[in-house]
Protein backbone atom coordinates (compact mmCIF):
# COMPACT_ATOMS: atom_id res chain seq x y z
CA UNK A 1 0.00 0.00 0.00
CA UNK A 2 1.49 3.46 -0.84
CA UNK A 3 1.99 5.44 2.21
CA UNK A 4 0.62 9.15 2.07
CA UNK A 5 3.59 10.87 1.84
CA UNK A 6 4.54 9.31 -1.57
CA UNK A 7 0.94 9.21 -3.56
CA UNK A 8 -0.38 7.52 -6.36
CA UNK A 9 0.89 10.69 -8.84
CA UNK A 10 4.33 10.79 -7.76
CA UNK A 11 4.74 6.74 -8.05
CA UNK A 12 3.06 7.16 -12.23
CA UNK A 13 5.47 10.25 -13.21
CA UNK A 14 8.40 8.08 -12.18
CA UNK A 15 7.55 5.09 -13.77
CA UNK A 16 6.28 6.99 -16.67
CA UNK A 17 9.29 8.85 -17.36
CA UNK A 18 11.21 5.48 -17.40
CA UNK A 19 9.40 3.94 -19.59
CA UNK A 20 9.06 6.64 -21.99
CA UNK A 21 12.54 6.92 -22.20
CA UNK A 22 12.50 3.23 -23.44
CA UNK A 23 9.79 3.92 -26.26
CA UNK A 24 10.66 7.17 -27.69
CA UNK A 25 14.08 5.48 -28.26
CA UNK A 26 16.53 7.14 -26.17
CA UNK A 27 19.91 5.07 -26.09
CA UNK A 28 21.39 6.67 -23.76
CA UNK A 29 19.99 9.09 -20.93
CA UNK A 30 21.15 10.55 -17.99
CA UNK A 31 18.77 9.93 -15.20
CA UNK A 32 19.32 11.96 -11.81
CA UNK A 33 17.42 12.26 -8.76
CA UNK A 34 16.30 14.38 -5.62
CA UNK A 35 15.64 12.14 -2.58
CA UNK A 36 12.29 13.20 -1.01
CA UNK A 37 13.54 11.11 2.46
CA UNK A 38 17.38 10.84 3.24
CA UNK A 39 16.68 9.14 6.05
CA UNK A 40 15.21 5.57 5.02
CA UNK A 41 17.64 2.58 5.04
CA UNK A 42 18.83 1.51 1.78
CA UNK A 43 17.67 -2.43 2.16
CA UNK A 44 14.01 -0.17 1.30
CA UNK A 45 15.12 0.31 -1.77
CA UNK A 46 16.97 -2.60 -2.51
CA UNK A 47 13.50 -5.23 -1.85
CA UNK A 48 11.15 -2.47 -3.71
CA UNK A 49 13.13 -2.54 -7.11
CA UNK A 50 16.13 -4.62 -7.31
CA UNK A 51 18.12 -2.19 -10.20
CA UNK A 52 21.40 -1.09 -9.13
CA UNK A 53 21.96 1.76 -11.32
CA UNK A 54 18.40 3.08 -9.46
CA UNK A 55 20.24 1.99 -6.08
CA UNK A 56 23.29 4.34 -7.27
CA UNK A 57 21.47 7.30 -7.70
CA UNK A 58 19.04 7.18 -4.97
CA UNK A 59 21.58 6.44 -2.35
CA UNK A 60 24.56 8.53 -4.03
CA UNK A 61 22.62 10.72 -5.84
CA UNK A 62 24.48 10.25 -8.77
CA UNK A 63 24.14 10.41 -12.79
CA UNK A 64 24.11 7.70 -14.51
CA UNK A 65 23.30 6.20 -17.80
CA UNK A 66 20.63 3.79 -19.23
CA UNK A 67 19.97 2.15 -22.19
CA UNK A 68 16.31 1.30 -23.75
CA UNK A 69 15.66 -1.91 -21.97
CA UNK A 70 17.16 -1.15 -18.29
CA UNK A 71 14.93 2.04 -18.58
CA UNK A 72 12.22 -0.07 -19.37
CA UNK A 73 12.97 -2.35 -16.41
CA UNK A 74 12.62 0.42 -14.11
CA UNK A 75 9.94 1.78 -15.37
CA UNK A 76 7.81 -1.77 -15.80
CA UNK A 77 9.19 -2.75 -11.78
CA UNK A 78 7.66 1.24 -10.33
CA UNK A 79 4.61 0.70 -12.25
CA UNK A 80 3.29 -2.57 -10.95
CA UNK A 81 5.12 -2.26 -7.19
CA UNK A 82 2.53 -0.94 -4.81
CA UNK A 83 4.63 -1.30 -2.08
CA UNK A 84 7.28 1.77 -2.95
CA UNK A 85 8.70 3.30 0.10
CA UNK A 86 8.52 6.94 0.84
CA UNK A 87 11.83 7.91 0.34
CA UNK A 88 11.60 7.08 -3.20
CA UNK A 89 12.90 9.91 -5.15
CA UNK A 90 11.18 11.55 -8.23
CA UNK A 91 12.66 11.02 -10.87
CA UNK A 92 14.08 14.05 -12.97
CA UNK A 93 15.23 13.75 -16.90
CA UNK A 94 17.45 15.09 -19.23
CA UNK A 95 18.74 14.64 -22.29
CA UNK A 96 22.41 12.89 -22.51
CA UNK A 97 24.99 16.15 -23.09
CA UNK A 98 26.77 13.97 -25.43
CA UNK A 99 25.74 14.63 -28.91
CA UNK A 100 23.51 11.46 -30.30
CA UNK A 101 20.90 10.86 -32.24
CA UNK A 102 18.35 10.74 -29.48
CA UNK A 103 19.42 14.02 -28.86
CA UNK A 104 19.24 15.21 -32.18
CA UNK A 105 15.92 13.99 -32.14
CA UNK A 106 14.33 15.40 -28.78
CA UNK A 107 15.83 18.75 -29.12
CA UNK A 108 18.65 18.83 -26.59
CA UNK A 109 20.62 21.98 -26.13
CA UNK A 110 23.42 20.73 -28.78
CA UNK A 111 20.96 20.60 -31.64
CA UNK A 112 18.76 23.42 -31.21
CA UNK A 113 20.07 25.47 -33.63
CA UNK A 114 19.44 22.20 -36.16
CA UNK A 115 16.23 22.02 -35.20
CA UNK A 116 15.37 25.12 -37.95
CA UNK A 117 16.47 22.96 -40.93
CA UNK A 118 14.10 19.99 -40.25
CA UNK A 119 10.66 18.88 -40.55
CA UNK A 120 11.29 15.79 -38.77
CA UNK A 121 10.63 17.07 -35.45
CA UNK A 122 10.13 15.08 -32.20
CA UNK A 123 8.14 16.67 -28.95
CA UNK A 124 11.23 17.58 -26.58
CA UNK A 125 11.01 15.82 -23.28
CA UNK A 126 10.02 17.51 -20.15
CA UNK A 127 12.75 19.57 -18.24
CA UNK A 128 12.27 18.93 -14.38
CA UNK A 129 16.24 19.75 -13.16
CA UNK A 130 14.79 22.83 -11.05
CA UNK A 131 11.43 21.92 -10.35
CA UNK A 132 12.22 22.51 -6.97
CA UNK A 133 13.58 25.42 -7.03
CA UNK A 134 10.52 28.44 -7.64
CA UNK A 135 12.36 30.22 -9.77
CA UNK A 136 12.49 27.98 -12.98
CA UNK A 137 12.30 29.98 -16.32
CA UNK A 138 13.68 30.93 -19.43
CA UNK A 139 16.58 33.42 -19.33
CA UNK A 140 17.69 35.16 -22.05
CA UNK A 141 20.93 37.32 -23.14
CA UNK A 142 21.13 40.50 -21.13
CA UNK A 143 21.07 42.83 -24.33
CA UNK A 144 17.41 41.60 -25.22
CA UNK A 145 15.99 43.85 -22.25
CA UNK A 146 13.70 46.06 -22.88
CA UNK A 147 10.32 46.72 -24.90
CA UNK A 148 10.59 46.16 -28.34
CA UNK A 149 8.25 47.10 -31.29
CA UNK A 150 8.13 43.39 -33.66
CA UNK A 151 7.01 43.00 -36.96
CA UNK A 152 6.74 39.14 -37.26
CA UNK A 153 5.91 37.82 -40.59
CA UNK A 154 5.22 34.01 -41.26
CA UNK A 155 7.30 32.62 -44.28
CA UNK A 156 5.97 29.22 -44.52
CA UNK A 157 3.70 26.72 -43.36
CA UNK A 158 3.53 22.61 -43.48
CA UNK A 159 1.82 19.71 -42.18
CA UNK A 160 4.62 16.96 -42.28
CA UNK A 161 2.61 13.97 -41.31
CA UNK A 162 -0.35 14.78 -43.84
CA UNK A 163 -3.93 17.18 -43.65
CA UNK A 164 -5.75 14.57 -41.56
CA UNK A 165 -2.94 15.63 -38.38
CA UNK A 166 -4.07 18.89 -38.60
CA UNK A 167 -7.85 18.80 -38.67
CA UNK A 168 -8.64 18.95 -35.34
CA UNK A 169 -9.30 16.65 -32.05
CA UNK A 170 -11.49 13.70 -34.89
CA UNK A 171 -8.77 14.26 -37.64
CA UNK A 172 -10.99 15.59 -40.02
CA UNK A 173 -8.74 16.01 -43.99
CA UNK A 174 -11.47 19.13 -45.11
CA UNK A 175 -10.65 20.54 -41.97
CA UNK A 176 -7.14 19.65 -42.59
CA UNK A 177 -7.48 21.52 -45.91
CA UNK A 178 -9.32 24.70 -44.88
CA UNK A 179 -6.16 25.17 -41.77
CA UNK A 180 -3.82 25.05 -44.02
CA UNK A 181 -5.41 27.59 -46.73
CA UNK A 182 -5.75 29.66 -43.80
CA UNK A 183 -2.10 29.62 -42.94
CA UNK A 184 -0.83 29.95 -46.87
CA UNK A 185 -3.22 33.50 -47.23
CA UNK A 186 -1.44 34.55 -43.76
CA UNK A 187 2.36 33.93 -45.63
CA UNK A 188 4.28 37.15 -46.14
CA UNK A 189 1.83 39.36 -44.05
CA UNK A 190 3.32 41.21 -40.99
CA UNK A 191 1.64 41.15 -37.62
CA UNK A 192 3.05 43.96 -35.65
CA UNK A 193 3.50 43.25 -31.40
CA UNK A 194 4.98 45.23 -28.72
CA UNK A 195 7.11 42.52 -26.86
CA UNK A 196 8.98 43.19 -23.38
CA UNK A 197 11.55 41.12 -21.54
CA UNK A 198 12.43 41.97 -18.00
CA UNK A 199 15.70 42.08 -16.33
CA UNK A 200 15.91 39.86 -12.87
CA UNK A 201 18.19 38.83 -9.93
CA UNK A 202 17.80 35.46 -11.87
CA UNK A 203 18.53 36.41 -15.44
CA UNK A 204 16.34 38.37 -18.19
CA UNK A 205 12.95 36.96 -18.57
CA UNK A 206 10.07 37.16 -20.75
CA UNK A 207 6.98 39.40 -19.43
CA UNK A 208 5.01 36.84 -20.38
CA UNK A 209 1.73 38.44 -19.23
CA UNK A 210 2.18 41.21 -21.32
CA UNK A 211 3.58 39.25 -24.23
CA UNK A 212 0.74 36.81 -24.13
CA UNK A 213 -1.89 39.97 -24.68
CA UNK A 214 0.17 40.93 -27.24
CA UNK A 215 0.47 38.37 -29.39
CA UNK A 216 -3.30 37.12 -28.90
CA UNK A 217 -4.88 40.22 -29.48
CA UNK A 218 -2.32 40.88 -32.64
CA UNK A 219 -3.05 38.14 -34.24
CA UNK A 220 -6.76 38.26 -33.70
CA UNK A 221 -6.69 41.95 -35.28
CA UNK A 222 -8.65 43.10 -32.22
CA UNK A 223 -8.77 43.27 -28.42
CA UNK A 224 -9.52 39.62 -27.72
CA UNK A 225 -8.14 39.34 -24.03
CA UNK A 226 -10.23 40.85 -20.76
CA UNK A 227 -7.76 40.52 -18.57
CA UNK A 228 -4.54 38.06 -18.08
CA UNK A 229 -2.08 37.13 -14.61
CA UNK A 230 0.38 34.57 -13.67
CA UNK A 231 -0.19 31.63 -11.93
CA UNK A 232 2.02 29.63 -9.20
CA UNK A 233 3.45 26.63 -9.93
CA UNK A 234 5.92 24.34 -8.00
CA UNK A 235 8.92 25.10 -9.96
CA UNK A 236 7.80 28.86 -10.28
CA UNK A 237 6.03 30.36 -8.23
CA UNK A 238 5.66 34.37 -6.48
CA UNK A 239 6.48 32.96 -2.83
CA UNK A 240 10.17 31.08 -3.81
CA UNK A 241 11.11 34.02 -6.40
CA UNK A 242 10.83 36.71 -3.27
CA UNK A 243 12.62 33.88 -0.69
CA UNK A 244 15.40 33.93 -3.25
CA UNK A 245 15.68 37.83 -3.55
CA UNK A 246 13.27 38.22 -6.67
CA UNK A 247 10.04 41.08 -6.64
CA UNK A 248 6.78 41.14 -7.17
CA UNK A 249 6.93 42.21 -11.04
CA UNK A 250 9.91 39.46 -11.75
CA UNK A 251 7.87 36.79 -14.56
CA UNK A 252 6.95 33.33 -13.78
CA UNK A 253 6.37 30.27 -16.07
CA UNK A 254 2.04 29.97 -16.01
CA UNK A 255 -0.42 32.59 -17.32
CA UNK A 256 -4.09 32.51 -17.30
CA UNK A 257 -5.69 34.12 -19.63
CA UNK A 258 -9.45 35.16 -19.49
CA UNK A 259 -11.18 35.94 -23.40
CA UNK A 260 -13.73 38.99 -23.26
CA UNK A 261 -15.85 35.16 -24.34
CA UNK A 262 -16.68 33.02 -21.90
CA UNK A 263 -13.45 31.31 -21.82
CA UNK A 264 -10.23 30.88 -20.27
CA UNK A 265 -6.85 29.52 -21.08
CA UNK A 266 -3.81 28.47 -18.91
CA UNK A 267 -0.88 27.79 -20.42
CA UNK A 268 2.24 25.62 -18.41
CA UNK A 269 5.99 25.68 -19.50
CA UNK A 270 6.47 21.73 -20.06
CA UNK A 271 10.61 22.06 -20.91
CA UNK A 272 12.96 24.54 -22.27
CA UNK A 273 16.49 25.48 -23.45
CA UNK A 274 19.07 27.96 -24.66
CA UNK A 275 22.23 27.80 -26.50
CA UNK A 276 24.08 31.08 -26.83
CA UNK A 277 26.33 30.94 -30.07
CA UNK A 278 28.23 33.12 -32.34
CA UNK A 279 30.82 36.15 -31.83
CA UNK A 280 31.37 37.18 -28.48
CA UNK A 281 31.27 41.01 -27.94
CA UNK A 282 33.78 42.61 -25.88
CA UNK A 283 31.04 43.40 -23.07
CA UNK A 284 31.82 39.27 -22.66
CA UNK A 285 27.62 38.88 -24.08
CA UNK A 286 26.82 36.46 -26.76
CA UNK A 287 25.23 37.79 -30.12
CA UNK A 288 23.17 35.83 -30.74
CA UNK A 289 20.78 33.55 -28.81
CA UNK A 290 19.02 30.12 -29.46
CA UNK A 291 16.24 28.12 -27.13
CA UNK A 292 13.30 26.72 -27.12
CA UNK A 293 10.28 26.35 -25.05
CA UNK A 294 7.92 23.55 -24.92
CA UNK A 295 4.29 24.76 -23.68
CA UNK A 296 1.00 22.97 -22.55
CA UNK A 297 -2.32 24.91 -23.34
CA UNK A 298 -5.71 24.23 -21.56
CA UNK A 299 -8.60 26.02 -23.25
CA UNK A 300 -11.43 25.72 -21.50
CA UNK A 301 -15.21 27.71 -21.54
CA UNK A 302 -16.31 29.44 -18.41
CA UNK A 303 -19.96 29.23 -18.88
CA UNK A 304 -22.70 26.38 -18.21
CA UNK A 305 -21.66 24.79 -21.79
CA UNK A 306 -20.18 20.66 -20.50
CA UNK A 307 -17.67 20.25 -23.67
CA UNK A 308 -14.45 19.46 -22.28
CA UNK A 309 -11.33 21.57 -22.16
CA UNK A 310 -9.04 21.44 -25.09
CA UNK A 311 -4.80 20.50 -24.46
CA UNK A 312 -2.46 21.69 -27.30
CA UNK A 313 1.68 20.98 -27.13
CA UNK A 314 3.80 23.74 -28.74
CA UNK A 315 7.05 24.16 -29.34
CA UNK A 316 8.28 27.57 -29.67
CA UNK A 317 12.10 27.70 -31.09
CA UNK A 318 13.70 31.06 -31.32
CA UNK A 319 16.83 32.59 -32.57
CA UNK A 320 17.41 35.98 -31.87
CA UNK A 321 20.52 38.04 -33.62
CA UNK A 322 21.84 41.52 -32.38
CA UNK A 323 22.11 43.49 -35.28
CA UNK A 324 22.84 46.83 -32.83
CA UNK A 325 22.56 48.68 -29.99
CA UNK A 326 18.37 48.36 -30.70
CA UNK A 327 18.06 46.13 -33.52
CA UNK A 328 17.34 42.83 -33.17
CA UNK A 329 16.74 39.90 -36.52
CA UNK A 330 15.12 36.87 -35.32
CA UNK A 331 13.46 33.37 -36.53
CA UNK A 332 10.47 31.84 -34.66
CA UNK A 333 9.47 28.26 -35.66
CA UNK A 334 6.55 27.41 -33.74
CA UNK A 335 5.97 22.88 -34.10
CA UNK A 336 2.56 21.69 -32.89
CA UNK A 337 2.37 18.39 -31.48
CA UNK A 338 -0.94 16.17 -31.08
CA UNK A 339 -2.39 15.67 -27.29
CA UNK A 340 -3.50 12.12 -25.86
CA UNK A 341 -6.31 13.74 -24.21
CA UNK A 342 -7.83 15.58 -27.14
CA UNK A 343 -6.40 14.62 -30.01
CA UNK A 344 -7.67 10.76 -31.75
CA UNK A 345 -4.07 10.17 -34.03
CA UNK A 346 -1.78 11.16 -30.96
CA UNK A 347 -0.46 7.34 -30.78
CA UNK A 348 -0.12 7.26 -34.49
CA UNK A 349 1.48 10.80 -35.13
CA UNK A 350 4.10 8.85 -32.43
CA UNK A 351 5.21 12.23 -30.84
CA UNK A 352 5.97 13.57 -34.28
CA UNK A 353 5.02 17.74 -35.20
CA UNK A 354 2.20 17.85 -37.46
CA UNK A 355 2.21 21.35 -38.23
CA UNK A 356 5.52 23.45 -38.65
CA UNK A 357 5.33 27.54 -39.29
CA UNK A 358 8.54 29.76 -39.52
CA UNK A 359 8.49 33.57 -38.70
CA UNK A 360 10.53 36.07 -39.36
CA UNK A 361 11.46 38.70 -36.21
CA UNK A 362 12.15 42.31 -36.94
CA UNK A 363 12.63 43.95 -33.90
CA UNK A 364 13.59 47.17 -32.70
CA UNK A 365 13.85 48.88 -28.92
CA UNK A 366 12.05 51.33 -27.92
CA UNK A 367 12.64 51.13 -24.19
CA UNK A 368 15.52 50.52 -22.12
CA UNK A 369 13.53 50.40 -19.22
CA UNK A 370 12.64 46.92 -18.85
CA UNK A 371 10.36 47.34 -16.20
CA UNK A 372 8.07 50.04 -17.84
Amino acid sequence: MLTSSLGKNYVCRFSVFFISLAINGHENTHVRCLSLNRDVPKASIYKKIDVPALDRILSQRESVSLDRSEALRIGSNILFNSGLSASLALALISSDPRPSAAAEKTGGNRSILSRFDTDALYLPPPTRSSEFSGIDNTYYSDWIAGTWDVRQTLVSSSAPLGLRFVGGPSGSVQIGEKTMAEQERQVGVPVRLRLRFVRTKFGTAEDRVFNTQERLNGFAGRTVVASAGYADVGGSNRASVLAMGGSEDDPLQTTLVYFKGPAAQKTFLVAHGSDPVGEVERSGGPRRWVGYEVTRQIFALTNANTAPPITTDTEALWSFEQLGENRVRGKLRLAEYLNAQSDQLYFEAKNRAVSIADYELDMRRVSDDSKT
